[in-house]
């Protein structure tokens, strides 16, 4: 199967896909931000409906719009603390009718079902590039700002006390969902985006283990995910991104039922509980 260059191009974007979204769903799910990365994966539809019109490279105009629309939410989050949740409605609606807009004019003839359900066969040498950029990049400024996010992550107030500087911390962040998602796009489609944002983690955080480890397992658990998803797509014929979304939720229950009354290390313990060690 690999002496089809999409494939070698999907294997590859499958790698870097399997390192990103833990890396920034991890910061996520603690921070109770899932919703906002289903938002932005969403949004992200947005940006491939108008690189496709603007005739530019759809990962890229994804990830352009879907960071202004995470910094927009970080924005309005803090002038409606009590309203978040409305905020969330508020861009996907926005991003949504875009994309409907677009699409619906007939000024796009590409075929935009691959972006919502990710497909192999549309994987290009440019979009390699285009991932392989965003996504070192992306590991680049989150090894840069760990101890922040960390910090951040488990007590936004203490950080802000500490000289933390929380509110361009988290426009960085927001750009980094936007890379995230714009990355994984093409493999594994919009819809189901934010299955591998939450759910690795969702599986590592049942190991009961520090954050460092946890995060290093999310990336092993997203990786087998989306490589038995590639590959079982591959040989079904069907879209990579239903049948990924389908392994990780198999995943996450095979690993609940392991760890099910089991003391893996000898005590019971949990990411909050030796998050010092990070």
């Amino acid at each position: 199967m690999f002496e089809y260059t999409f494939m070698q191009n999907a294997f590859i974007i499958s790698i870097l896909i399997s390192l990103m979204c833990p890396l920034i769903g991890m910061f996520l799910v603690l921070r109770r931000y899932s919703m906002i990365g289903d938002t932005l994966a969403h949004a992200s539809l947005a940006g491939v409906a108008a690189g496709l019109l603007a005739g530019v490279n759809p990962i890229v105009s994804a990830f352009c719009l879907t960071s202004f629309f995470g910094v927009l939410i970080e924005i309005l989050r803090r002038q409606f603390r009590q309203y978040a949740e409305l905020i969330l409605v508020v861009v996907l609606s926005l991003s949504v009718g875009i994309a409907i807009t677009i699409i619906s004019s007939g000024l796009v003839r590409a075929n935009v079902e691959s972006f919502l359900f990710g497909s192999i066969l549309t994987v290009s040498q440019g979009d390699v590039i285009a991932v392989a950029i965003l996504s070192l990049v992306s590991v680049g400024v989150v090894y840069w700002l760990y101890p922040q996010l960390v910090m951040l992550t488990f007590d936004e107030d203490g950080a802000q006390i500490a000289g933390v500087r929380c509110r361009l911390i988290n426009y960085v962040f927001a750009v980094l969902v936007g890379a995230m998602i714009s990355v994984s796009i093409r493999v594994v489609g919009i819809l189901v985006i934010s299955s591998l944002i939450a759910l690795p983690v969702a599986t590592a955080l049942q190991l009961r283990r520090g954050f460092r480890t946890t995060m290093f397992a999310a990336m092993v658990i997203s990786f087998i995910d989306i490589l038995a998803g590639l590959f079982i797509s591959y040989w079904f014929g069907a879209a990579p991104g239903g049948v990924t979304a389908l392994v990780s939720v198999g995943m996450l229950l095979l690993v609940m039922a392991g760890c099910e009354g089991v003391d893996w290390f000898g005590r019971q313990g949990g990411i909050y509980d030796d998050r010092h060690k990070s």
